[in-house]
């Protein structure tokens, strides 16, 4: 299966348990690996026989910055069920949420979740 990556893309948001996260924001981090056949768009040349990545950037901006969660679990849940939902070619995806400034008192580089979903399960 053939994977396009959309690595690294930060978006401001206001996911998290505790009131102040809510409120205050944070900048999140997240990477997202769409698995579908490349072939013909590698043969044509044609964006139709992909997958535009620009629209799929704002259905994921859509769900960090317009919508809130407690949990970054429902933030990647939230961004894999759209992406099947408005790109029917993705068979399956990978959704990486990475949280910088968690609210842990400690020396780190993120707190992070990683999803994978098949469009079939």
């Amino acid at each position: 299966m053939d994977k396009i990556i959309m690595k690294n893309m930060e978006f401001y948001g206001y996911h998290g348990v505790l009131p102040e996260e809510n409120k205050l924001g944070q900048k999140f981090i997240i990477t997202v690996e769409l698995y579908t056949d490349l072939k013909n768009a590698g043969i044509s040349d044609d964006l139709k026989s992909s997958v535009n990545y620009a629209e799929v950037y704002e259905v994921v901006k859509q769900s960090a910055e317009q919508k809130v969660f407690k949990l970054i679990e429902a933030l990647a849940e939230d961004i894999a069920i759209n992406i099947f939902k408005d790109f029917v070619t993705v068979k399956e995806l990978t959704v990486n949420v990475k949280k910088p400034a968690a609210p842990v008192k400690g020396i780190y580089d993120y707190f992070g979740v990683e999803i994978r979903r098949n469009r079939n399960e």
